[in-house]
């Protein structure tokens, strides 16, 4: 052979040995056990609701054995499109799944993204919850109606903090609020945050007057008195939380965010079935339902082609309400 051929030959076999492939084939061992090698996008900052939700599912997967090794990485940019970007790109990839929700949605329009969901493939719907409006333990307001007080004597004085990109739940919420108490939400000054980790640290400080977040996100931070809850988004109050509705305070909205997950274009029926076949074993777990029941989460599951007809129904929805809103 000349050496000009073996030393190619050499150089093609040694850039296959150092540079992975983009893409793996297989399910990963036997096709009834354990999925090996699942990795689980996160398109926005460690701490915020994709995040927990990602984590949590990760968790339970490996404990009840119908995943080994789960691996959650984060992906932020772009109120999420950036993370929606990867997965559509990560065409029939079986081992990957985004975790993702209402804020992905209405990114996609606000962000005028190259993408849609429309590209991916739904995997399930898993939960719902209701948002909560959220304080400082040191802020002067005590009550959602001195919030609001205060807010419609200054609109742009009062600043509003959300995990989400404008169409998001938590920019959505906030708007919702201000058109029912007589604000023209293009007047509201609202601070996008990637996650609700980074909005955390900013309602603590004080460099923000109120945020809204998911409940999940804050369990924590609210039992142990860091965080003052003026009112919950959704149609009942939260046990343990002493906070009423908005529409129990006059503020006559009505709002919750959903969480799901969606894999890459281009799976097989095979494999699309085994990954949604994955995520209903883990919606029956004992683990999933004690998390959900933990977090404060609503069991909202919806498998494989439901969960498509719900993402198509929602982004209709979604842009309905950003024109309705003048802000798209």
């Amino acid at each position: 052979m000349p050496i000009r051929n073996w030393l190619a030959g050499l150089a093609a076999v040694a850039a296959t040995l150092v540079v992975p492939p983009l893409f793996t084939s297989g399910a990963g061992g036997d096709a009834t056990g354990p999925l090996r090698g699942l990795r689980l996008l996160v398109p926005n900052a460690p701490g915020g609701g994709y995040d927990v939700t990602a984590r949590t599912a990760a968790k339970a997967m490996d404990e009840v054995q119908l995943t080994r090794n789960a691996e959650v990485f984060n992906l932020p940019g772009a109120g999420g499109t950036v993370g929606l970007g990867r997965t559509v790109a990560e065409t029939g990839n079986q081992r990957l799944v985004m975790s993702m929700g209402l804020g992905v949605v209405g990114s996609v329009f606000t962000n005028k993204s190259p993408n849609s969901l429309a590209e991916t493939t739904p995997i399930a719907k898993l939960t719902e919850e209701p948002d909560i409006v959220v304080v400082g333990k040191n802020s002067p307001y005590r009550t959602i109606g001195e919030l609001v007080a205060a807010w419609k004597a200054n609109p742009g004085a009062v600043t509003v903090g959300g995990g989400s990109s404008p169409g998001g739940p938590d920019h959505l919420a906030p708007m919702l609020m201000a058109k029912a108490v007589g604000l023209e939400p293009k007047r509201v000054s609202y601070i996008p945050y990637d996650g609700g980790g980074e909005l955390l640290s900013s309602v603590l400080g004080g460099k923000i007057h109120f945020g809204v977040s998911g409940v999940g996100e804050y369990v924590d931070q609210v039992k142990a008195g860091e965080l003052r809850v003026l009112a919950v988004t959704g149609a009942n109050r939260i046990k343990d939380i002493d906070a009423p509705t908005l529409s129990e305070a006059g503020v006559p909205v009505t709002f919750t965010n959903w969480r799901g997950m969606v894999a890459p274009p281009g799976l097989s029926d095979a494999e699309r079935t085994r990954l949604v076949e994955l995520f209903q074993q883990l919606h029956d777990s004992p683990q999933w339902q004690e998390a959900v029941k933990r977090n404060g989460w609503t069991d909202a599951f919806l498998p494989g082609a439901k969960f498509g007809e719900f993402l198509a129904a929602e982004s209709k929805r979604v842009a309905d309400v950003l024109k309705e809103l003048g802000l798209a």
